[in-house]
């Protein structure tokens, strides 16, 4: 295993990273089998774990907590918080009241007493992003945490982070964790050149694409209708025309597909590490028999002619969205003013 340094911190990671949204309740609820497939990953070179409290209620922290008894000093952790963690309207978002309560319950469901890598699971519109920065670097002085992130912040936001962290004299986020694969490309535009330009590591998650890119979703077969009620994606026609592009090109280039995509994911310069997400054995077994893959210039320009650079082939359904685009009074004129017929 290569290991990569982590933005700007030091830190040095390999460049897959052990992704632990799939143990528990909602994905593989037999925690020993999920302690298993932990330790083989570390065994096998992994150094860094992402895992958050909202996955099955705090039950992967747990999980992730015991697998790493006696293990814990060889292991960069990463968690997040953001996501709601209960009824009340509180257990939730980017405040400071929240972020001092949350970091406590990660650090006791993951029997450490400290995080390496504490990540906003979301932007919150709703905290003045001073107030979460101002936090944030009160854990990292009280030594809770060694260094902060963001995920899924737009490229605009995260420039206004490093803008108010240099302002107020603030911990800056180091690192940040969009989504990206072969069929999700946008953050090639705005968001991989900003995190490099401020020299944070970047550890991208679905490099699968939600499973779109393990060749077992073609177009005109059944697919698990379970899981495509909940998942829009995995019906879509434009994403499964991609597929059925990629499926030739990687038996010609022999290559299993889960291959390509995760070493298409690690080659672009600006992305540190891809997230993998085995819910078993044997699919940790495979996503770990590709840590050599490494693809050519020419299969990387044929990749770039199927899905341009910079492109989303539709996004994935879990994939955040900005609140101007899901919120129609921030995108429309009030309704006095349209009633009175204010032109824009």
């Amino acid at each position: 295993m290569h290991y990569r340094a982590l933005g700007k911190t030091g830190i040095k990671v390999s460049p897959y990273a052990l992704g632990a949204m799939m143990f528990g309740r909602l994905g593989n609820p037999d925690h020993d089998d999920a302690v298993r497939i932990i330790h083989k990953a570390l065994d096998a070179g992994i150094n860094l774990i992402d895992t958050a409290d909202a996955y099955s209620g705090g039950e992967s922290e747990e999980i992730v907590g015991e697998a790493l008894r006696g293990r814990r000093d060889n292991v960069v952790l990463a968690t997040k918080l953001h996501l709601p963690m209960g009824d009340d309207p509180n257990q939730q978002g980017n405040s400071r009241r929240w972020i001092m309560t949350e970091v406590e319950n990660s650090l006791r469901r993951l029997k450490t007493d400290h995080i390496d890598l504490y990540q906003i699971h979301r932007p919150d519109p709703a905290t003045d992003i001073e107030e979460t920065l101002s936090a944030l670097s009160d854990l990292i002085h009280s030594g809770k945490v060694r260094t902060i992130g963001s995920s899924a912040m737009p490229a605009s936001e995260i420039v206004e982070a490093q803008w108010v962290s240099e302002r107020r004299g603030l911990e800056r986020f180091r690192t940040e964790q969009p989504t990206y694969s072969i069929l999700n490309r946008g953050i090639e535009a705005e968001v991989l050149p900003v995190a490099q330009g401020y020299g944070m590591g970047t550890l991208v998650w679905s490099p699968l694409a939600g499973g779109m890119l393990t060749g077992r979703v073609r177009k005109g077969q059944q697919t698990d209708l379970r899981r495509a009620a909940h998942f829009s994606y995995l019906s879509d026609e434009r994403r499964l025309d991609v597929v059925e592009q990629l499926i030739p090109l990687a038996e010609e280039a022999g290559i299993p597909m889960t291959h390509l995509a995760l070493a298409f994911a690690i080659a672009h310069p600006g992305v540190t590490a891809a997230i993998i997400g085995p819910r078993t054995m044997g699919q940790l077994d495979d996503l770990l028999a590709g840590t050599e893959v490494s693809l050519s210039d020419e299969l990387l320009d044929r990749l770039d002619e199927i899905v341009p650079p910079g492109t989303d082939v539709s996004p994935l359904d879990m994939a955040y969205r900005t609140p101007a685009l899901l919120t129609p009074n921030l995108r429309r004129r009030p309704l006095v003013e349209r009633a009175a017929g204010v032109k824009a």
